[in-house]
């Protein structure tokens, strides 16, 4: 039994689990900045349900490529190629699934909770996570163009409108253009960490963007949207919908510039240098929306 709650966890990929961390948060202290109010159960309960699907997702998507033996074909990185943790462990290839449902259950139930005690706007958001969550693995990755922005619409406007919505009740044009900044990052996550297992995926019938579009333009894709992420946060500074303070967040452009010189060693066929950049762009992911919303939360309290 604890051996199979091992592989549960490591099937689970912990350490990606951050990024809801960051972006819930980010949703939250937008609500804060508006509101002047933290309500705490609210984030408590909105960060275990985002945690929940997130989890839910890993859950399904270890198992159905175990399933397919996807896993097994892919060359494994520490940010791409799934955990191996069925690889290692076949026998709880059921209890990653059970696992799965049941975190998926659990985020319905705090879904309902909400329902009940905030209003009906949080189920539109509910209802399309779960689509998202039961459909990414099977589906999705067979659409190039959805599989480039599924990832983003629900760590983007999702969570972060759905974190807002329940601190404060109601949704807001501001929290939906602040929720690009992550839609854009998380696109990019995907996309980037798709291309080493271009090969694998094909063998196993998924049509990921990197692999129908091409390599190069892939990451001039990359590229454009690295520029949206970071131009959406200057634009909300310059129409005056985000303190100053907020421009904070740039600071993780000390990252993209290694990050897209090794990006460009890799189009130039130094093959090595994708993994540090994969690596880099993690890093961009969780700090950009975490330094945002430690500004915002810093200047309500100041």
């Amino acid at each position: 039994m604890t051996h199979t709650l091992k592989t549960v966890w490591r099937a689970m990929r912990p350490p990606f689990l951050l990024l809801t961390v960051s972006v819930v948060t980010l949703g939250a202290a937008l609500a804060v900045f508006e509101t002047g109010v933290f309500h705490g159960l609210h984030f408590f309960l909105s960060l275990l349900g985002g945690l929940g699907l997130h989890a839910s997702v890993n859950l399904f998507n270890e198992y159905e490529d175990f399933r397919s033996g996807l896993d097994s074909l892919t060359e494994r990185t520490p940010f791409s190629g799934g955990s191996g943790a069925l690889q290692a462990d076949p026998d709880a290839a059921e209890a990653v699934q059970a696992a799965g449902w049941f975190l998926l259950g659990l985020a319905f139930v705090i879904g309902l909770w909400f329902w009940w005690t905030v209003g009906g706007g949080v189920v539109w958001i509910g209802l399309a996570g779960v689509v998202l969550v039961l459909g990414y693995t099977g589906r999705i990755t067979r659409h190039p163009w959805l599989c480039l922005i599924a990832p983003g619409l629900a760590f983007g406007p999702l969570m972060v409108l759905g974190t807002y919505y329940v601190m404060t009740g109601q949704f807001s044009a501001r929290a939906l253009v602040v929720s690009l900044v992550p839609f854009f990052l998380v696109n990019n996550l995907l996309l980037l960490n798709q291309i080493p297992d271009i090969e694998a995926d094909r063998q196993v019938g998924r049509r990921t963007f990197p692999m129908v579009m091409g390599v190069p333009l892939t990451l001039q894709v990359f590229n454009l949207f690295l520029l949206c992420a970071y131009g959406v946060l200057v634009m909300l500074v310059a129409a005056a919908w985000l303190p100053p303070v907020a421009l904070l967040g740039l600071v993780t452009a000390i990252f993209a510039l290694p990050m897209l010189l090794n990006l460009m060693r890799f189009r130039a066929g130094r093959r090595q240098a994708l993994l540090p950049a994969l690596g880099l762009n993690v890093a961009i992911n969780l700090l950009t929306p975490l330094l945002v919303a430690a500004a915002l939360f810093w200047l309500t309290r100041a």
